[in-house]
């Protein structure tokens, strides 16, 4: 049995790059010298972290594997890539490449693409959503009831999209995801890199959850355009490829372009890099989100059975990205999610990775006031409390208030759910001087 190789999932899929781009014959006789954008120190520093990651995993959550990849964002050049804890453990299908080749739920890493769509359409930071029970299917049908619920059994009521997204909250990340649009969500996720949401027709608002399958590698791309400010820099994994003649067949060139406006990209990082926002969520395992000197946005997800748990973090020039579960799908035990499975992986390597980096900080954005009070936070409105939808016309947010605002097919739903959330906390009101 061969063990010798280095970096084999890299190794892999290089080799497969090659195969399909020179054919596999020439591949294998030409004398190709093959120049790569690994960096070795660095892959060493990931393969230990998921190894190690994933040991005390299966101790505590029986989550047996876990992947790992690094992209230098300002080049797009790969710098690590592990895509097992260990590619010769066939007990874990450990050849199995978790990080390009397999997809999977990305649970709520999935929100901030949601939440990134609702800005460019008009919604702000501060535009405030209810966390209250909600129901978001309109046929009637009690079969297709789609009620979600937060990880914490908690409803929180009012709550900003910055405060929703950085703890992570779903009921509101719903509702955003319905006033940015499905379709101008999957359109922005394609144009950031992620190429694998193609079955419109399987896609409802479960999206802004992880709904459809996506592979490591794509999320890094995607993360990548937040970390760049809206530009892209197409993914390389070789620097340059020379025949036995010396002869330079390939070599590395920056493709970039920018690929949504920066100004809201902004917004995203601001929020994702806030780490007193985020504190709520991350409780006790903050710490391994803040590194000396350094500035770092991240996001986690966990699939609501716990099959899979993701880690993106990232700073103005690198991009990595954790996924931890099992290969055989296999959920891990309850509370094998993100922060206690993803983020340990996630933050070792970073502490190796961002060592005696110079201080990188993401551009500021401008201050987002509009005209219309529902979107710069204000909620209750001539002392009467409604869902936005009552104040906002989804399809032109900065527009006229809606004549109508029964006409949109979630307002009931909406509004239903704050009349029984303000019901079950009656001093909410009398606090707030509201009706």
């Amino acid at each position: 049995q061969l063990t010798g190789i280095k970096a084999p999932h890299f190794v892999m899929l290089v080799q497969e790059y090659l195969a399909n781009t020179y054919g596999d014959d020439f591949m294998r006789t030409g004398g190709l010298t093959v120049k790569t954008t690994l960096d070795w120190h660095l892959q060493q520093v990931a393969e230990k972290a998921v190894a190690d990651g994933a040991k005390r995993n299966t101790d505590l959550y029986q989550g047996t594997n876990a992947a790992l990849v690094a992209e230098d964002s300002t080049t797009g050049q790969i710098l690590t890539l592990v895509g097992s804890r260990d590619y010769f453990d066939t007990i874990i299908d450990g050849n199995c490449d978790v990080a390009s080749q397999v997809l999977r739920h990305p649970g709520s890493s999935r929100k901030p693409f949601a939440y990134l769509a609702a800005f460019k359409k008009g919604f702000t930071p501060n535009t405030v959503l209810f966390d209250a029970e909600t129901e978001f299917d309109t046929t009637g049908n009690p079969e297709r009831s789609y009620k979600p619920h937060n990880f914490d059994e908690q409803f929180r009521g009012p709550i900003t999209m910055r405060n929703a997204l950085a703890q992570s909250i779903n009921v509101p990340s719903v509702k955003t995801l319905y006033l940015a649009g499905i379709d101008n969500m999957l359109t922005l996720v394609k144009a950031m890199g992620i190429s694998t949401l193609n079955e419109r027709n399987r896609y409802g608002l479960t999206l802004a959850l992880g709904g459809g399958e996506v592979k490591l590698i794509d999320m890094i791309q995607g993360y990548s355009v937040f970390s760049r400010d809206g530009i892209l820099h197409r993914q390389a994994i070789i620097l340059s490829v020379e025949d036995k003649n010396k002869k330079i067949l390939e070599a590395y060139k920056d493709e970039s372009k920018q690929v949504t406006d920066s100004e809201y990209v902004r917004l995203i990082n601001d929020i994702l890099s806030d780490t007193t926002a985020r504190s709520p969520l991350f409780q006790n395992s903050l710490n391994l989100t803040i590194f000396p000197n350094q500035e770092v946005a991240l996001k986690t997800g966990t699939t609501n059975d716990y099959r899979d748990a993701w880690t993106f973090g990232y700073t103005p020039s690198l991009v990595v990205g954790v996924w931890a579960g099992n290969n055989d799908n296999k959920p891990m035990q309850r509370h094998g999610g993100s922060i206690l499975a993803a983020v340990p992986i996630w933050s070792a390597f970073m502490k190796e990775a961002l060592k005696n980096k110079p201080f990188e900080s993401f551009p500021r954005p401008s201050p987002t006031i509009t005209e219309k009070p529902a979107l710069n936070g204000e909620y209750m409105i001539n002392n009467e409390v409604h869902t936005i939808l009552y104040y906002v016309n989804k399809k032109d947010p900065l527009g006229p208030v809606p004549q109508n605002p029964e006409a949109d097919s979630q307002f009931k739903n909406w509004e239903d759910g704050i009349i029984a959330w303000l019901g079950k906390n009656p001093s909410f009101l009398i606090s707030h001087g509201g009706s």
